[in-house]
């Protein structure tokens, strides 16, 4: 595994913003994505990275990228440092395997979540009062149970240390109109239900997954990433059963040590153990073993 990369400082390039994982960097008309080691949990970034962790992103988003092109056109222009415009050359080991040259877009300000099972915040939403995002589901489902079919469950796109919040159908509609709004909907599901039939046949649970779309003109296209465990549910199929929580191949490990240690959720982020570190990377090397390789 290359060197572990926590934060970059590309001096001669045009630093745009830093995520809670990616650094964006302007070069000609296009942006730098590079995709750190740094994992966030609850919208907080962790002190210490997790080594290879932004390869691993990287070439997963790739590869659903592709497999999703006759639904909808990305944001990818290469993924191979060879390719891109010649100021990035001093940088080009860093770059090596976790970095993509994409097109200029206008992010949808919404984040756009489709969901196959209850879990998360869907699950804790449905036990108030049997809906998730507005939408009514059936009495009777437990934790982790598969839904009827697969439900689009938008979010607010929070500024960074913020949550993002949950939004119904009108809501979006308010935002980004009714037309957008259901194409964007038709797509994500589109998308959703590939992914899942893809990853069952590996082994893997896609319980729920997040992606974001980006406007060129009036061209609607996929951005960010895609179907990651920074961003996506991964359940190993053979140890699922509803009515509690499950393994996964994601940062729900993460998540549940966090939770267990009693952190409140806000800045500062507590360092964390060596051995937390070390299997949060076994998951995300296997879910990219099992889908990818």
């Amino acid at each position: 595994m290359k060197n572990s990369i926590q934060t970059t400082d590309f001096k001669n390039l045009k630093l745009i913003g830093r995520g809670k994982v990616r650094d964006i960097y302007s070069v000609d008309n296009y942006l730098l994505i590079v995709t750190t080691d740094r994992i966030s949990a609850f919208d907080v970034i962790m002190p210490g990275p997790v080594p290879g962790k932004g390869i691993i992103l990287n070439r997963m988003s790739a590869f659903w990228f592709e497999k999703m092109k006759d639904i909808i056109d990305n944001h990818i222009v290469s993924t191979n440092p060879a390719d891109f415009p010649e100021e990035c050359t001093p940088y080009r080991q860093d770059l090596e395997g976790r970095s993509m040259l994409v097109k200029k877009a206008t992010p949808l300000p919404v984040e756009c979540i489709v969901r196959g099972y209850l879990s998360g915040s869907g699950w804790k939403d449905y036990q108030h009062n049997k809906t998730v995002s507005g939408i009514r589901l059936p009495d009777g489902l437990k934790e982790s149970s598969k839904l009827p079919e697969p439900i689009f469950t938008p979010t607010t796109k929070a500024e960074a240390g913020e949550h993002d919040a949950p939004i119904n159908r009108q809501e979006m509609e308010d935002l980004i109109g009714a037309e957008l709004t259901d194409r964007v909907i038709k797509i994500s599901l589109a998308i959703y239900q590939r992914a899942a039939a893809t990853a069952l046949k590996a082994g893997i649970i896609i319980a729920d997954t997040k992606m974001e779309f980006g406007l060129m003109g009036k061209e609607l296209i996929l951005i960010d990433e895609l179907l990651t465990p920074d961003s996506s549910r991964f359940w190993p199929a053979d140890d699922y059963e509803e009515g509690r929580p499950q393994k996964s191949f994601d940062k729900q490990f993460l998540r549940d040590y966090l939770l267990s240690i009693k952190w409140n959720q806000k800045p500062p982020a507590p360092e964390l153990p060596v051995e937390i570190i070390e299997n949060t990377k076994k998951k995300y090397e296997e879910a990219l073993r099992r889908l990818v390789e």
